[in-house]
Formats: C-alpha cells, sequence, structure tokens
C-alpha cells in the first residue's frame, strides 16, 4: 500500500511539474512579443534621446545593422544605427554589453561621432543590486552623463577607469564593479567605433531583423 501511495504521488508531482512546465512556457510565448516592442520602444526612446533631429535626416530605425566585434562585448550580432544628415555621416550607435557587472552582464547603448566623441550612453538592462548598482540607470542618478563629450585617446589612456583605479570617473559607494565594468565596456566600444567610423558607415552590413519591414 505504501509503495503504491508513494508511486502515486510520484505520478502526481511529475504530473504537476509538466502542468507547471507547460503553463510557463506559455506565459512566455504569451508576453514574448509585448516584452520585444517594449525593448524596442526602450531603445528607440534611448536612440532619440543621444541622436536629437538636428543630427540626423534619416530614418535610425531602419538605419539598423547587424555587427559583431569583440570590442562591443557581445559574441552574437548586435545592433549599429547610422545617422546622417544631408547625406553626411554624423552619428554611430552601438548596442554595446559589459560582461563583467557585479549580477551579470549590463546592455548598454553608445552614441559616438565619426570623431570619436561621445554623444551619450544609456542603460538599456541589467540586474545590478537595487541602491547601489542601479546608479547606472539615467532614471536613478546622473552618474552616466558623465560619458557625456568624452573621448578615447587610444588603448592605452588610463584616465579611462574609476577613480579608485587612478581614473577620471566617479564609483559607486559599496559598488565600485559596476561602475568599472562601464567605463571598460565603453572605453573599449567608443575606440573601436572611433578608428573603424569610416568603414562601419559605408559596410554594407546585414539588416537587422526587426527592421527588415519597410
Amino acid at each position: 500500500m505504501a509503495k503504491k501511495s508513494m508511486q502515486r504521488n510520484g505520478l502526481l508531482l511529475a504530473l504537476f511539474a509538466v502542468v507547471a512546465t507547460f503553463l510557463v512556457l506559455a506565459v512566455e510565448a504569451l508576453t514574448a512579443d509585448r516584452i520585444a516592442e517594449q525593448k524596442r520602444a526602450q531603445t528607440l526612446r534611448s536612440l532619440n534621446e543621444l541622436v536629437p533631429p538636428a543630427l540626423h535626416d534619416n530614418d535610425l530605425y531602419q538605419s539598423c545593422r547587424q555587427l559583431q566585434h569583440e570590442a562591443l562585448g557581445v559574441t552574437e550580432p548586435t545592433a549599429l544605427y547610422r545617422a546622417e544628415l544631408n547625406g553626411n555621416p554624423t552619428a554611430l550607435a552601438a548596442e554595446i554589453v559589459a560582461p563583467n557587472g557585479y549580477s551579470g552582464s549590463i546592455r548598454l547603448l553608445l552614441t559616438v561621432r565619426p570623431g570619436g566623441e561621445i554623444l551619450g550612453v544609456r542603460t538599456l538592462a541589467h540586474q545590478e543590486t537595487p541602491g547601489l548598482g542601479d546608479k547606472i540607470e539615467r532614471q536613478k542618478s546622473d552618474w552616466i552623463l558623465s560619458f557625456n563629450g568624452k573621448q578615447v585617446r587610444n588603448e592605452d589612456d588610463d584616465r579611462w577607469a574609476v577613480q579608485r583605479d587612478g581614473g577620471m570617473f566617479d564609483q559607486f559607494t559599496g559598488a565600485t564593479i559596476t561602475p568599472r565594468a562601464v567605463v571598460q565596456a565603453v572605453k573599449s566600444a567608443t575606440l573601436y567605433l572611433k578608428n573603424n567610423s569610416s568603414s562601419l558607415f559605408n559596410a554594407d552590413l546585414p539588416r537587422c531583423l526587426e527592421s527588415n519591414d519597410e
């Protein structure tokens, strides 16, 4: 009797696990499009903040191309937006990743002029500690604005570090790892975009999947 009861309970638990898994997958499927749309809307808001209408007359979203390079912190293609005004290049915007945040990867949007001057940076997604590492969000702190107007001289530009490491960027009290990761990611990506600006504007890169529909 006890053995049958254990078997029955085991079957019930297995059935419950199957049903729960099915429900989780169903919810993910139903909300996937909504989540993707929310991410897209957030990216476009940040993009329009960092590359204002005065700097471009082309459709930034339709200009999106896929780019992959280790300097951007990615292991798969990421989005590159090319801004132009009267046919002249004015800015590159790339979705980059700081892979070594305190709680994992930090996704950022970086915008750079062809000459290498940073127009701005915004945090798109992260899992950093609330009240500490989340100060990389524009809504929580002005810290992310400290990149505005900065340039990277070269790979050995030691100004590009948090003050604790001898650099020019503030760290957060109790959370140095997060700003350190962001600073290094922005430095690496900025230098790459600066050094390859001309070729990136003219390269025949694959279109972003979400912008294929005209």
